[in-house]
């Protein structure tokens, strides 16, 4: 077994894993690392970890050393290089004319690298403006697309919930989220209602699907034929929390609102998206 601590080089972000050594680290501690990206400075997020090496596909790096006064200088150094050079590119890509949005600037703790965050709707060739941004700044210049979720989560903001966005609060990943996921949960169809301020769907229709999907596994679906005390009819709405259903009998073409559980389900439906709702939210599932 292997101590390790987790490291963050965001405030919500991925947590890599790197090997303390003898140092006795803390929660939040500011550490210096070695990374793909080149030497960075992270913040501590999980401390006395154990791990089975053997899980790793690769070996586990030491930190180089917890930061010192002259690292925490250096990194206000650089966030106010970063300010600079954000100025500096978009009055670069202003002058190229390049259909692009400027996002954010990040540099490497050890002034390796640039890296520049942007969004745009098509490709763009942005090898001129790599050119004079190597320059300016006689660096590594990097520029990376990024897409809306992304630029959302950088940018932060409030949601339709009036909270902050999950993306920036808390989310270290984006989870997959389906326009099926909106229709199994009985929510409205309507691409305003359904997603973000990023224009894609609502992260949030991750947090309850596994309960939505047990509950569907147990109540019957809109179009589902049941017989009920009544006699048989046809399930024309379901309410999925309170397992209420809407169904409209065959005889007497009366409806009728019972439990699930006082039915007998004699054949089930099948939850899908038409051609014209596909079309309708065809989008909404991207990056």
């Amino acid at each position: 077994m292997l101590k390790i601590i987790g490291v963050r080089f965001k405030s919500v972000g991925k947590i890599y894993y790197f090997n303390p050594l003898f140092n006795k680290v803390s929660l939040g501690d500011k550490v210096i690392v070695e990374t793909a990206r080149g030497v960075e400075c992270g913040e501590v997020a999980l401390v006395d970890r154990e791990i089975d090496e053997t899980k790793f596909s690769s070996p586990i790096k030491p930190i180089i050393r917890i930061a010192t006064e002259a690292d925490l200088k250096i990194i206000e150094k650089n966030k106010q290089k970063e300010k600079e050079a954000f100025v500096v590119c978009e009055k670069k890509i202003a002058a190229h004319k390049l259909k692009m949005n400027l996002i954010d600037v990040e540099c490497t703790f050890d002034n390796n690298k640039l890296l520049f965050y942007f969004t745009a709707e098509n490709r763009v060739d942005f090898r001129e403006l790599v050119k004079d941004l190597a320059s300016v700044f006689r660096t590594r210049i990097e520029l990376r697309q990024i897409g809306v979720r992304d630029e959302a989560k950088m940018l932060g903001g409030l949601g339709i919930c009036g909270q902050p966005f999950c993306c920036s609060r808390f989310l270290g990943d984006f989870q997959p989220v389906s326009i099926k996921m909106a229709k199994e949960q009985g929510l409205s169809l309507n691409p305003t209602k359904i997603s973000g301020t990023c224009g894609r769907l609502m992260c949030c229709l991750k947090y309850e699907q596994e309960s939505y999907e047990d509950l569907l596994r147990h109540t019957p679906k809109a179009g589902a034929i049941v017989k009920t005390a009544d006699g048989r009819g046809v399930v024309e709405e379901v309410n999925l929390l309170t397992g209420k259903l809407r169904v409209k009998l065959d005889k007497t073409d009366n409806v009728v609102t019972v439990q699930k559980d006082d039915v007998e389900v004699i054949k089930d439906a099948v939850i899908r998206l038409d051609r014209n709702e596909i079309k309708a939210l065809k989008g909404l599932e991207g990056k």
